[in-house]
């Protein structure tokens, strides 16, 4: 039950060692196992999907916060808030740097620390600006363009991928075209969604139903439930393309890129998110490579 007084315990200690079936994933241009990825995972994606200007503040804030915690002319309770607000920014990278946990998925597991890095950006942006205006006061105005452009650079990436902003990856990285053959690209439920719906449609306004007064047959190499939902009881959704319909794949490096017919395609800056493949008489003998 989970009243049980021990429950805390035995928790512990199953999430306390990988549980799942090790899968693998590329990093770098290489496909690594999740349990081996190395130590420079979580701050190397950071670097690279993170908006510049958030980095340049962030790191340049931390550091800030850090170093005027050691000063005496600071109040004690401010120094304590300066040690509190980077201690949330920075430990829970550097703990997964030490103890190397099994990794992946990009930084989705490490979000919650990037309130505690924009609080350190803005303090570092406020000092900036103080300084600029101690020393020249038109250096304040460039300051602020600089950080307006700054802001709109990430901002124009975010249009352009709708509603798939997680997916972004800086200038550094090359923006996603670049990091597509390098990174995973976290898409999965949300592409698979606008996919279905783009099929559905397309059926209704060619006026195709299934033969045989069965429903449609659709394999699927990627998370079967978004599809499941959107496509709705007229669809069964299998594993097997043998005797498929249709078959509807991400476009990660472990989904096979079939050669059969395209019937609807998403895809953000080149990049192809999903794809649904018409494949009704055709011979397709699986849609996933071999983990």
């Amino acid at each position: 039950m989970v009243t049980e007084p021990l429950n805390p315990l035995r928790a512990v200690e199953y999430f306390s060692h990988f549980f799942e079936k090790p899968w693998k994933e590329l990093f770098d241009g290489m496909v690594v196992p999740v349990p081996e990825m190395p130590r420079r995972y979580v701050p190397t994606l950071f670097l690279l999907k993170e908006p510049e200007i958030f980095l340049l503040l962030g790191v340049g804030g931390t550091a800030g916060a850090l170093v005027a915690a050691f000063r005496r002319d600071i109040a004690p309770p401010r120094r304590a808030i300066l040690i509190l607000v980077a201690f949330a920014a920075m430990f829970p990278i550097v703990l997964a740097v030490l103890a190397k946990p099994a990794m992946y998925n990009g930084i989705r597991h490490f979000v919650f620390v990037a309130p505690a890095m924009a609080v350190l950006g803005g303090l570092a942006g406020a000092w900036i600006t103080e300084q600029f205006q101690r020393l020249w006061r038109p250096a304040a105005a460039f300051a602020a363009v600089v950080l307006l452009v700054g802001l709109l650079l990430p901002i124009n990436e975010m249009v352009k991928l709708h509603p798939y902003q997680y997916t972004h990856f800086n200038t550094i990285a090359g923006g996603i075209r670049a990091a597509d053959d390098r990174y995973m690209i976290d898409y999965w439920g949300l592409s698979f969604k606008e996919a279905a719906q783009k099929l559905r449609a397309k059926l209704t306004e060619s006026m195709q139903v299934p033969t045989d007064k069965r429903r449609w047959r659709i394999a699927i190499c990627g998370p079967q439930w978004p599809a499941q939902v959107e496509l709705g009881p007229e669809f069964r959704i299998i594993w097997d393309p043998k005797g498929a319909d249709f078959a509807l794949s991400m476009g990660e490096f472990y989904c096979t890129q079939l050669a059969e017919p395209v019937l609807v395609e998403i895809q953000r800056e080149g990049v192809v998110y999903a794809r649904v493949y018409d494949i009704r008489g055709r011979t397709v003998t699986r849609l996933s490579l071999p983990q």
